[in-house]
């Protein structure tokens, strides 16, 4: 048996991308994962950033996702190879495939007056 699959939470470090390639649109995002370390007493700090391609309906909702947004997606790891023309060599690109995505930016605050609203008692109501 085999699997390949990957679990990221992050921020995305720039707008969804949207392209259009042989009448099939592909979405990339850029997303920021974070980790840290304890060195000779300090904290070290690394972000990596993971690049990630979603097509299809999927691919529609995360041309919607912006700078900033907080999210997890879940995916396939897949390696590519293509021509550089900044090296003349063949690199190779590492990115998800993008199965799912959830969106975990909290709701926008209430309006002080929608606040006082939820915080008032309820009124009297019939059981």
């Amino acid at each position: 048996m085999y699997t390949n699959k990957v679990t990221l939470i992050g921020f995305l470090g720039s707008d969804a991308e949207v392209r259009t390639n042989e009448n099939r649109k592909i979405t990339t995002l850029s997303l920021a994962t974070k980790s840290s370390y304890k060195k000779e007493g300090k904290y070290i700090e690394h972000t990596e950033w993971h690049r990630c391609v979603v097509f299809g309906k999927l691919g529609e909702f995360a041309g919607s996702l912006r700078k900033g947004a907080h999210i997890m997606v879940e995916g396939e790891l897949r390696s590519r190879e293509y021509d550089s023309k900044k090296t003349n060599s063949k690199q190779t690109l590492w990115e998800i495939r993008v199965d799912s995505i959830l969106k975990l930016d909290r709701a926008a605050k209430a309006t002080p007056e929608e606040q006082e609203r939820e915080d008032s008692p309820a009124e009297n109501v019939p059981a």
